[in-house]
C-alpha cells in the first residue's frame, strides 16, 4: 500500500514562503541597525578616522622635517670639520657655532662644542676649551661615551695646574680595563698616583695599560716603560716583543748573527 504523504503541496509551498519572508526581515533589521549605527555613532567615528588621519599626516611632516634638520645639521658639521682640516680654526669654530643650541640634537650639540673646544686648544685658548668640555659633562642629554671622553680631555688639559687627588677623582671610575678610555684616562690617574708618591699603584696601572692590546702601541710601548722604570714587570710575551722591535727573530736568533 503507498504511503500517505505527511506534508500536502500547498503546506510545501507556504514553508517555503515563510522562510523568504524571514529572510527578507532578517536583511532588514540587519539593515536598519547599521544605519541606526551611523545615525548615532557616525560624527563619532567620522571624528576618530579624521583625528586618525591628522595624526598620521602629523607624525610624517615631523618625520621629514626632523629628518631635513639632521641633514643641516650634519652638512654644517661636515663644512666645519673641512676648515679644521685645513688649518682654518677661526672659521671652524664659527662654522660649529649654530650647532651648539639647545634646538639641535644632543649629537649634534655635542660634536659642536667637541669641534670649538678642539678649535680653542689649537689657537692657545684653554679656559675657553676647558669651558666647552665641562658643558658636555653637563649635558644629561650628550651620549655617556662622549661625557667621558669630555672629562678626559678636560683632565688631560689642565692636568699640569690640577691636584693628584682631583685628577684620581675624576678618572679613577674610567681607568679600568675594559673601559673604552682605559688607555687615555689609566695614563693620567697613573701619573697623578706617581706625583702623589704612590709608585705601586702608578706601576700596577701603567703594567695594565702595557699588557692590554686592545690599546695603542705607542702608549703600550710608553706605559711598559714607565712599568718597568717603577719595577715592575709589564712583558707578557718576551719573544714577541723583541721580534716587534727587530731584535730577535722568530726562532729566538737575534738580528746580529743572521747577518
Amino acid at each position: 500500500m503507498a504511503r500517505i504523504p505527511t506534508t500536502t503541496p500547498s503546506t510545501s509551498v507556504a514553508s517555503a514562503e515563510d522562510n523568504v519572508l524571514i529572510r527578507e526581515i532578517d536583511e532588514a533589521v540587519r539593515e536598519d541597525a547599521v544605519l541606526n549605527f551611523f545615525r548615532t555613532q557616525g560624527v563619532k567615528l567620522l571624528g576618530g578616522v579624521t583625528l586618525l588621519i591628522a595624526g598620521l599626516g602629523g607624525y610624517l611632516l615631523w618625520d621629514h622635517f626632523s629628518e631635513s634638520k639632521l641633514e643641516a645639521q650634519s652638512e654644517t658639521l661636515v663644512s666645519a670639520l673641512d676648515f679644521a682640516n685645513k688649518g682654518d680654526f677661526k672659521t671652524a669654530s664659527d662654522k660649529a657655532a649654530p650647532l651648539m643650541t639647545n634646538s639641535n640634537s644632543a649629537g649634534a650639540r655635542t660634536a659642536g662644542r667637541f669641534l670649538q673646544a678642539s678649535a680653542a686648544l689649537e689657537q692657545g685658548d684653554t679656559g675657553k676649551a676647558t669651558t666647552l668640555f665641562k658643558a658636555i659633562i653637563a649635558d644629561a642629554e650628550a651620549p655617556p661615551a662622549l661625557r667621558d671622553l669630555a672629562r678626559v680631555r678636560d683632565v688631560s688639559t689642565n692636568f699640569d695646574t690640577m691636584k693628584p687627588a682631583d685628577v684620581i677623582a675624576q678618572l679613577a671610575p674610567l681607568a679600568k680595563p675594559g673601559n673604552a678610555w682605559f688607555g687615555s684616562a689609566g695614563e693620567l690617574v697613573a701619573m697623578a698616583h706617581l706625583e702623589s708618591g704612590n709608585r705601586v699603584e702608578a706601576g700596577r696601572i701603567f703594567a695594565q695599560i702595557a699588557k692590554d692590546e686592545d690599546q695603542p702601541e705607542t702608549l703600550r710601548s710608553r706605559a711598559r716603560q714607565m712599568a718597568g722604570l717603577l719595577g715592575v714587570d709589564a712583558v707578557v710575551d718576551v719573544e714577541k716583543l723583541l721580534e716587534d722591535a727587530g731584535v730577535a727573530g722568530p726562532n729566538g736568533a737575534g738580528a746580529a748573527a743572521s747577518e
